[in-house]
């Protein structure tokens, strides 16, 4: 499979944001899938709204990454090769992704708009599976919006940055399931994501959807709207801050 990251950029947003529609093949979704639900549960998180599994772990209080490398489920085929053949993560410290937060979102659940926070690199990929879902982005707030938000950060770090907000999104992107959505710069340092917790998204089209003449398939919402399933993302970043873990245990120990 061959690629024009280019050609999938999301016109209609800031820089940069870019959709891949055909990221992987159904019976690559199909594996990924499984090698979700095999997981074993301790690696499950339960939050209120959703559930995530965090690897290789979970940042630390000071959002540094144990060095470990990622299982191989993440690595192939996602990484290697596509990403190393969009060479989107060729500016990133690593080069590669190193920490990766699998989220299921059963139907009516979501996340609030957040901003992913300090501790990594500007660049988020994302590859969706099971079903399609739609991000919302927004503008932030006043810096006195920022500080009533006392929400710490948890799981992964993914919550960092959360805002409290009931403004409408600025923009809309349909992610469909087997599809890639990447964000870095402006995408990623000025503006929210978030998932609306609802059994259904509506007001589909066009004139909602920025990534609509990218879709793989806009059949299925002719309607304005999708009755929402059981939709799992693979979220990739870099970690700018990797410890080794004998120097984390050298520093507990105070010596």
């Amino acid at each position: 499979m061959e690629f024009d990251l280019e050609g999938a950029r999301i016109t209609s947003l800031p820089e940069d944001a870019f959709y891949i529609s055909d990221f992987i093949t159904e019976d690559e979704e199909d594996w990924l899938l499984q090698k979700v639900k095999s997981a074993p549960l301790p690696r499950w998180t339960q939050l209120s709204h959703r559930r995530l599994q965090t690897w290789p772990s979970a940042l630390t209080k000071s959002n540094s990454l144990l060095a470990s490398p990622l299982p191989a489920w993440l690595r192939s085929p996602i990484i290697e090769p596509r990403f190393e053949a969009l060479r989107i993560f060729n500016d990133a410290p690593h080069q590669a992704p190193n920490h990766v937060l699998v989220n299921e979102y059963q139907p009516g659940q979501g996340i609030m708009p957040h901003e992913d926070g300090a501790a990594y690199y500007p660049l988020v990929a994302t590859v969706s599976l099971g079903a399609p879902i739609v991000l919302d982005v927004y503008h932030k707030h006043t810096q006195g919006d920022k500080e009533e938000s006392g929400i710490s950060a948890m799981a992964g770090r993914d919550i960092s940055g959360i805002l409290n907000t009931n403004r409408r999104p600025q923009y809309r992107i349909l992610q469909e399931r087997r599809s890639l959505l990447v964000t870095r710069g402006k995408m990623y340092m000025d503006l929210l994501h978030g998932i609306e917790e609802t059994t259904r998204d509506e007001d589909l089209g066009p004139h909602s959807i920025c990534n609509w003449d990218l879709l793989r398939e806009r059949e299925p919402y002719q309607s304005g709207w999708y009755e929402r399933q059981t939709r799992t993302s693979l979220t990739y970043r870099d970690v700018f801050h990797v410890v080794k873990m004998g120097n984390t245990l050298k520093f507990l120990g105070g010596k």
